[in-house]
């Protein structure tokens, strides 16, 4: 199925959001995340940094307060740990009664560029599809979900799209819009860490390229398109960002724009006024698009 282009963001952003606006970002001590805290902060959001590491943590926010950012927070956040998971819930309510966005930026890929191993490819399924998931279902009670409209923005991958994907089962399962649901996209996810365990995963048709970054993207979108249709008029956007070949550590620098150029593109869209605010779309860069078998 073809991609089709939707309404593009402009450029401009019309402001509908005060300090009182807390946006939470995953994986923000570094690249994308470092870059799109840094891009809220400076538009005037309240913003909570997470990442695993306490440390590299603290010296992310006090670089950014070093510029006056002031308006940052940090929080020591594993999405694979509920307990973690847990502490936050408790912190947001207490600090700031909920939240209005969640960025679900934090993933991890063990390959070089031309590189294909799926030897940490259980940490790589929980640590981009469970993790956020897990984060996600967590924070739903705490979305503010005023006339604003509360915003979920996963970063995501065109390496997860179905038409990478060349499995006939699992093309059945997730391209069913009507039946597709939380148990068969984790079905996908766990059938393929079978294959992994039993060696056959090459021949099952999975992704060709960083096969378990793009079935951890597979779930991923599967997931936010669940969720989109979960909350539709409910008060609750939820979008997925393909950010492009970014220069993050990811690619080891060798992508073609910069981490800030696609914090960029993740804060206009994040930032969408409430009328222009679509739900259930896929990002390509900052271009929507209709994909309905995301």
């Amino acid at each position: 199925m073809a991609l089709k282009e939707v309404n593009e963001p402009s450029a401009s952003l019309t402001r509908w959001w005060s300090e009182n606006t807390v946006a939470v970002v995953t994986g923000g001590n570094r690249g994308i995340g470092f870059s799109l805290v840094k891009k809220l902060a400076e538009l005037g959001l309240t913003v909570v940094l997470t990442c695993r590491d306490d440390s590299k943590g603290q010296e992310a926010i006090e670089s950014l307060k070093s510029e006056g950012l002031n308006n940052v927070r940090f929080f020591r956040l594993d999405v694979m740990d509920t307990s973690c998971i847990n502490e936050l819930v408790s912190w947001l309510k207490e600090a700031f009664g909920g939240l209005d966005i969640l960025v679900n930026n934090a993933a991890v890929s063990f390959n070089e560029i031309n590189e294909n191993s799926v030897q940490h490819a259980e940490t790589t399924i929980k640590t981009n599809y469970y993790g956020p998931k897990l984060l996600t279902e967590a924070l739903l009670p705490l979305f503010r979900r005023s006339v604003s409209v509360s915003r979920i923005l996963n970063i995501s991958s065109r390496l997860g799209l179905l038409n990478k994907v060349r499995n006939p089962i699992v093309r059945e399962l997730l391209e069913d819009e009507d039946r597709l649901c939380e148990k068969r996209i984790d079905f996908v996810v766990n059938r393929f860490l079978e294959d992994v365990t039993t060696g056959t995963w090459e021949g099952e048709g999975w992704p060709k390229v960083w096969t378990d970054y793009a079935v951890s993207k597979v779930g991923l979108n599967a997931y936010s398109r669940v969720l989109a249709k979960r909350y539709d008029g409910l008060g609750l956007s939820v979008n997925c960002l393909c950010p492009g070949f970014t220069q993050t550590d990811m690619t080891a620098g060798k992508g073609n724009h910069s981490a800030d150029s696609a914090a960029e593109m993740a804060a206009q869209i994040v930032l969408l006024p409430p009328e222009k605010l679509p739900t259930g779309k896929f990002y390509i860069k900052n271009k929507p698009f209709l994909y309905s078998k995301i």
